[in-house]
């Protein structure tokens, strides 16, 4: 153990988190997305809620000033017109964060799935809430 970073950060997540370099991209997927098969690497957590992980991340992360988004989400079918509940949970924990108050760059499902083969890393929850995944790019310790 190490003080002052979240017991949910494993040892294979945080060398990946000290690994990336600015602008690499981080997933966090849903229990239902295709990780293994869209992920150049792969962390399981199975069974963990999302924005429990995300927060402890966050933790750790500087978030990108560079771009006009605090993050990627996979926009839902136009037949789901309702806004995903754990969207303005993932606005709240992003906006704490320096760099975590912009809007966020919505991507229809083919080309969030093609931006997550090219992530540096992609980490696999257990939530089961739909459309829950989102993407975090990488910034600069400033």
């Amino acid at each position: 153990m190490l003080k002052g970073i979240d017991p949910l950060i494993s040892p294979p997540l945080l060398e990946a988190l000290l690994a990336m370099g600015h602008g690499d991209e981080i997933v966090f997927a849903d229990a239902n997305f295709p990780a293994a098969s869209h992920a150049r690497r792969i962390v399981w957590y199975p069974g963990f809620p999302m924005l429990d992980l995300l927060a402890g991340v966050l933790k750790l992360f500087p978030l990108d000033y560079a771009v006009d988004f605090s993050a990627v989400l996979m926009q839902p079918p136009a037949e789901r017109a309702l806004k995903p509940p754990i969207w303005a949970e993932f606005e709240g924990l992003l906006k704490k964060e320096k760099d975590g108050d912009k809007p966020f760059l919505y991507l229809q499902k083919k080309d969030f799935y093609a931006r997550t083969r090219e992530a540096y890393i992609i980490a696999a929850t257990g939530e089961t809430r739909p459309f829950s995944n989102i993407i975090l790019r990488k910034g600069v310790i400033n």
